[in-house]
């Protein structure tokens, strides 16, 4: 297993590489971790009550109708650029098929027909809304859902942390063994 992560500024194939790889090397090793595994269900259970959040509040509704029927998306190609390996990995550990081609020419690598195919997203993508909004959503409806957005985020960070955590005591392992 590769153990040092593909940088940030290496293509978005690259980095997709490293954690495909690292994945299927680590025999299940983040899984069988008690600590990862609560930590990836409990992230499972706050992206679902952010996305809902987003459902019944009507951003996913203003986003498509922007896209769809307005030509714009905040998903543009580039924003991939933000994903570092770590967290292309942590969505392999969430199950996430990675996407090996660009679905949309001018989006995001991530975008597919349906929106983004990843489950674990940064947090730029997590809690961007633009003016349109802002300007048409109720200002308490979007502190509930700044507020449900923001435990998603906290629990990626743990996540996060304690992937890395687990690959470096692993790595340590190896060094001695």
């Amino acid at each position: 297993m590769v153990i040092q992560p593909k940088s940030i500024n290496r293509p978005v194939e690259e980095r997709i590489a490293w954690a495909e790889s690292c994945f299927q090397g680590s025999g299940g090793l983040f899984l069988k971790d008690e600590k990862t595994a609560a930590l990836l269900t409990q992230f499972k259970s706050a992206a679902r009550a952010s996305g809902q959040e987003m459902k019944d509040a009507g951003v996913v509704a203003l986003c498509r109708e922007c896209d769809q029927e307005e030509g714009g998306s905040c998903c543009g190609k580039g924003l991939e650029n933000k994903y570092d390996a770590w967290l292309l990995l942590i969505n392999k550990l969430l199950g996430v098929d990675l996407p090996k081609v660009r679905q949309q020419t001018g989006g995001c690598f991530f975008l597919g027909e349906k929106g983004c195919t990843l489950m674990a997203r940064h947090v730029i993508c997590i809690n961007y809304m633009c003016k349109k909004i802002t300007n048409d959503i109720r200002p308490s409806v979007l502190n509930a859902l700044r507020e449900i957005e923001g435990e998603e985020i906290e629990c990626l960070f743990m996540l996060n942390e304690q992937v890395k955590r687990v690959l470096k005591k692993w790595t340590s392992r190896q060094k001695t063994a």
